[in-house]
């Protein structure tokens, strides 16, 4: 699961992808309608995958709850985000049992689930391959070995 270009915007419902860097800040694709639209510097953004939950042994990456999420649901949706908070904060207990319950809230907990379902929705929740091995494979496959040619002489 790549979450390196997938933000969350403050003020904004749902989430975005990273499609444009501009002079004056970005434009980003929402992921819920397609509709893209432009972000200035001054807004609050926060990238999925800078973002940390509290553990009592300290943060551990959204990647990494996101991918335990979708190893307990073989990749399937996960319960709603609209349930009870106390449904919500024990299946959250099952996915990660270690987490800090006085600084994860149930409105955090909520968020996760629901950012989980949305990229669960639009097929982004895949097994995710080192980036070197995919280039290679790629650059393998596509490229066919050349001889070097050789360098013309210049005469004057």
């Amino acid at each position: 699961m790549n979450l390196d270009k997938v933000l969350a915007i403050s003020g904004k419902p749902g989430l975005y992808v990273l499609k444009v860097q501009t002079r004056t800040g970005f434009v980003a694709e929402s992921l819920a309608d397609g509709k893209k639209i432009t972000v200035n510097l001054k807004s609050n953004v926060s990238l999925l995958s800078e973002i940390s939950v509290y553990t009592y042994e300290g943060e551990k990456p959204l990647k990494e709850v996101m991918s335990s999420i979708a190893e307990k649901e073989n990749k399937g949706p996960a319960i709603s985000h609209k349930e009870d908070p106390a449904t919500l904060a024990a299946y959250f207990k099952e996915v990660l049992p270690n987490y800090d319950e006085e600084r994860v809230y149930a409105s955090d907990i909520k968020k996760i689930l629901n950012w989980y379902n949305t990229l669960q929705a639009k097929g982004l929740v895949v097994e995710e391959t080192p980036a070197e091995e995919v280039a290679k494979a790629a650059v393998a496959e596509t490229v066919p070995a050349e001889k070097p040619k050789k360098a013309k002489k210049v005469t004057e």
